[in-house]
């Protein structure tokens, strides 16, 4: 496949891993199965990082503005959290789990929201939801939620395991519009692609503003804040990378750091003890609901 890639062309110093990862120093733990497929990953410990997920998605200027100007109201993040959550993380597991024919069902869904997303005479920045490279943006945040989280829980992997893991991982692209080709095609490649892509976030004050917004969940109701609030929050700046905070504006420190990576050490451990069916089983609903919703006919985002 071609090594260049748009973003390499980017104005800008180079980036190193240093300032596009949140660093992990725990190494394997040894009461944890270290698989090295991207299923294995779908624990539901994974939808920890997800806000922060989102925020990364987000720090490209032309996926923010389609988010915040998007005229698809039904999927608006702000306007119905929980839908938005049940999509994306459907279209997670789909992505993952589901047979071809699913994978385009689902497609074919979000490309009808996506035929709305696109920018205007007044739009700060051009912007395309059918944008491929955007596609390819998003999909990278994607595999690093899930390879961070998986490295949280099981220790650092090998070369050789980090390898594995992400050969098993294009699907979070090609479910939409990447190609194979566009996907790099090795995880040495992607460390590449990723840190020059990095050179593109971005964030203005409008970005900044709806951001803050999420990571301090005013998306949802005050009681559920109230409860769950402070964790989430400290979750979510967690698991942005340095280049990512500094964007954000937010504090982040090594004794953070580690209570951060502590806690997951601790969620490793109570982990072991849950049957698969506990970790997995909201994915194994997501599957069932996608299946029904195609049985009848039903919408499926």
């Amino acid at each position: 496949m071609p090594t260049h890639h748009p973003e390499a062309s980017a104005g800008g110093s180079a980036l190193t891993t240093a300032q596009t990862r949140i660093r992990i120093t725990s190494s394997e733990r040894g009461w944890t199965r270290r698989p090295a497929h991207i299923s294995e990953a779908l624990d539901f410990w994974s939808f920890a990082g997800g806000a922060a997920n989102v925020v990364m998605q987000l720090s490209r200027p032309e996926v923010a503005y389609g988010v915040i100007e998007s005229k698809v109201e039904s999927g608006s993040l702000m306007r119905h959290p929980w839908k938005r959550a049940r999509t994306t993380f459907q279209y997670l597991t789909v992505a993952i789990l589901g047979t071809d024919e699913e994978r385009l069902a689902y497609r074919e869904a979000v490309n009808a929201a996506h035929r709305q997303v696109r920018s205007d005479e007044n739009s700060p920045v051009k912007y395309n939801a059918f944008d491929r490279e955007l596609q390819l943006w998003v999909a990278a945040c994607l595999y690093i939620g899930f390879e961070d989280t998986h490295q949280l829980l099981h220790g650092a992997m090998s070369e050789e395991q980090a390898e594995s893991f992400y050969q098993s991982s294009s699907t979070l692209g090609t479910t939409l519009q990447v190609t194979e080709e566009m996907w790099p095609s090795t995880r040495a490649d992607f460390d590449g692609y990723w840190n020059n892509a990095c050179l593109r976030v971005s964030m203005d004050d409008t970005v900044r503003s709806y951001l803050m917004d999420l990571v301090n969940l005013r998306m949802i109701g005050w009681p559920l804040r109230l409860v769950f609030g402070n964790l989430l929050s400290f979750l979510t700046v967690g698991f942005l990378p340095p280049l990512f905070r500094e964007q954000l504006r937010v504090e982040w420190n090594e004794d953070d750091r580690r209570r951060f990576e502590h806690l997951f050490v601790f969620v490793s451990f109570v982990n072991r003890f849950l049957p698969r069916f506990v970790r997995h089983g909201a994915n194994y609903v997501l599957m069932r609901d996608l299946r029904r919703r195609i049985g009848t006919g039903r919408a499926l985002i």
